[in-house]
């Protein structure tokens, strides 16, 4: 809008009205459509549901009924109950060859008492050869032997045979005599076939889907997502129809309506859900003879329900009717308002160019002529004030070129002092005792957020052996630089206490220190002076370490995983006194990192997270073989990618050290 001139800006806001005006129009049209489409949708969605249902019940019933009749046969029982006689045998497979012609799939199968599986497509040199026994100690054949203790009769099921390979609609009809149930026979639907004539024709938008009483997926135009039945538990609840619903309350729904269907066989119900994370309506019908549900799934966006090629001549019309009213309004608006604007336009910019000379159109008696006498008695005014603004901007100017020569000398006064707290800040750190005791057994990374930070590092030596610790101390910059100076003298006078073989002990004295060097000062109530510490005392004699913690962890990494070693649970300083404890481990193989947690907070990657433990753990055991000033380089390199052109939050701290 700041760029529009008046014409455009009136133009812009007829616009706005319009379509202010528009909008309540449109949307009580639209929710005219919407209910017409779900009105319409719902019938046409109920509508095929059932011829669905005639669909799938012609084929289905008509196998079912031939494989019935197979299984009811006197030829089939005769043979069953005494499968070793070949004459039995003999009529049994005529008789069979017989149904296999008039089976759509040309195919049966017969499993006997042995039981020994018996299948022929035509393509079988000796149909009365056994393919395989099936055995109840393997779960690819418990189909079998659940499909016999079944009260029901038959069972229709979709699965792939784990010996032939063939995947199908199967036909399983018990074969009973009275009630003994002496084996199975059917025959099976090939499932590419049946899925290409039963969801092969359906419209855009509409999804139909059969599932068994259980839930489990049968028919989909997704093959992924049929379940089998040899398929593990967790696999097939994955592909029933509750797991494409995201939403609990949607799967309690479904289920109370499966079961009114099973209750109310023929008639259709529905009902809205989620599915796979969309919108959708689905309509719902149990079919008793075959124990399974069927069901439509409709998608209204893809669906054409509604006719909706009458829309776009309307919106054109509209479209239309608008631009001219705009034409008409932006003349009108020219004539009468923008042409006098544009002479007093023209005046005031001589003017604004210092030209104050300049000779304003005469107004009329309207708003604009006002404006035009006004400009005048202001364009006066501008003339007086411009010039003793002028000699008030000199002297200001002045002014400040004399107070930024001030500042100038202020700022350098506190870089150097700040530089020169560093060079005291550094000094206390034993670096230089670290690299005679210790040599190439260490590494130590120190980087302050600022120039000064609240991190410093501990080492004191003991013959060959050593105490290495870190300490964090609350805040950075100049406050987390002074509480380190309170915190290294409060540890010297603790190790001077406890000696350098208990970290525990050197800790509750470095507590105890800080709380009496605090206890008189009258510190903000916001102002942090907790601090957290880690300590090791490293016996190479015995090749063992003694650490312990305040709210800080020591890692160790043997080249393969890198174990956490936790110590207390509270800081120093901190409201209640904390109890510190020592943890022994050995020393032989391992590397040891002691860290302050700015290296876990440092934001950095695609969506600035923190760079977290996780990560830290894995980054350790990457590089826990390589030689100590490697791990350096590459721990310094990896934070410096995670973090990229991100500034750094926290001061870092990594102590690490190794003893073969």
């Amino acid at each position: 809008m700041a760029m529009l001139g008046l014409r455009g800006k009136s133009l812009v806001a007829l616009l706005l009205v319009c379509v202010l005006a528009l909008i309540p129009a449109v949307l009580v049209a639209w929710q005219g459509i919407s209910a017409v489409r779900d009105h319409f949708g719902l019938a046409y969605a109920r509508n095929t549901t059932l011829l669905n249902r005639q669909k799938l019940l012609t084929p289905i019933l008509r196998e079912l009924a031939l494989s019935q009749r197979l299984a009811d046969s006197t030829v089939t029982r005769d043979w069953l109950r005494d499968s070793a006689n070949p004459e039995k045998r003999e009529r049994f497979f005529r008789e069979a060859e017989g149904y296999r012609h008039d089976f759509r799939d040309h195919s049966y199968f017969v499993i006997d008492g042995g039981p020994d599986y018996y299948f022929n497509d035509g393509n079988v040199a000796d149909a009365q050869r056994g393919r395989y026994r099936l055995s109840r100690s393997e779960p690819k054949d418990a189909w079998f032997f659940e499909g016999l203790r079944d009260p029901a009769p038959y069972a229709i099921q979709v699965d792939v045979n784990s010996h032939t390979g063939l995947a199908k609609v199967w036909f399983n009809v018990q074969v009973r005599d009275g009630d003994d149930r002496l084996g199975l026979v059917g025959t099976g639907l090939d499932l590419t076939t049946f899925l290409r004539d039963f969801v092969g024709g359906a419209e855009a938008g509409l999804t139909p889907v059969i599932v068994d009483e259980a839930g489990a997926i049968q028919v989909h135009a997704d093959p992924d997502l049929i379940a089998y039945k040899s398929m593990s538990p967790e696999e097939a609840a994955r592909r029933s129809i509750f797991g494409q619903l995201p939403r609990e309350a949607d799967r309690a729904a479904l289920r109370a309506a499966m079961e009114q269907a099973s209750a109310r066989p023929g008639e259709t119900f529905d009902l809205r859900v989620d599915y796979q994370g969309e919108p959708r309506l689905l309509v719902l019908s149990y079919l008793p003879e075959l124990r399974w549900h069927l069901m439509t799934i409709v998608d209204f966006n893809v669906a054409h329900i509604v006719d909706m090629r009458w829309l776009e001549p309307a919106l054109i019309a509209l479209a239309l009717l608008l631009a001219l009213l705009l034409l008409g309004f932006g003349y009108a608006v020219d004539r009468l308002v923008l042409q006098p604007l544009r002479r007093l336009q023209q005046t005031a910019q001589a003017i604004s160019a210092g030209r104050y000379d300049a000779v304003l159109p005469a107004g009329g008696r309207d708003e604009i002529g006002e404006l035009s006498r006004s400009f005048g008695v202001m364009a006066d005014k501008v003339r007086t004030h411009t010039e003793e603004l002028e000699s008030r901007v000199a002297e200001r100017t002045r002014a400040l070129e004399e107070a930024n020569r001030r500042m100038a000398a202020a700022h350098k006064a506190v870089e150097d002092s700040i530089d020169y707290a560093s060079l005291i800040q550094r000094a206390i750190l034993p670096n230089r005792q670290m690299v005679q005791s210790l040599g190439e057994h260490h590494f130590v990374l120190w980087h302050p957020r600022d120039v000064v930070g609240g991190d410093f590092y501990v080492f004191r030596a003991d013959g060959e052996n050593c105490l290495l610790g870190v300490v964090d101390c609350a805040g950075h910059g100049v406050p987390g630089a002074l509480m380190t100076m309170l915190a290294r003298a409060a540890i010297d006078h603790a190790i001077n206490e406890a000696g350098v073989h208990d970290p525990a002990a050197i800790l509750a004295a470095t507590d105890t220190a800080m709380r009496g060097m605090l206890r008189d000062a009258e510190l903000p109530r916001a102002l942090a002076t907790n601090m957290d510490a880690g300590l090791a005392y490293v016996d190479r004699a015995a090749g063992r370490l003694r650490f312990s913690g305040a709210k800080m962890s020591l890692y160790a990494g043997d080249g393969r995983s890198i174990e956490e070693i936790k110590g207390g649970r509270r800081a120093l300083g901190e409201k209640r006194p904390g109890d510190y404890f020592n943890t022994e481990v050995d020393l032989a193989g391992r590397t040891f990192y002691l860290l302050s947690d700015g290296i876990l907070d440092q934001a950095g990657g695609e969506h600035g997270y923190g760079f977290g433990n996780r990560r830290l753990l894995e980054l350790l055991a990457s590089i826990a073989d390589l030689p100590l000033a490697l791990q350096a380089d590459a721990l310094h390199r990896a934070l410096s990618e995670y973090q990229g052109g991100r500034p750094q939050r926290d001061d870092i701290t990594v102590l690490s050290f190794r003893f073969v």
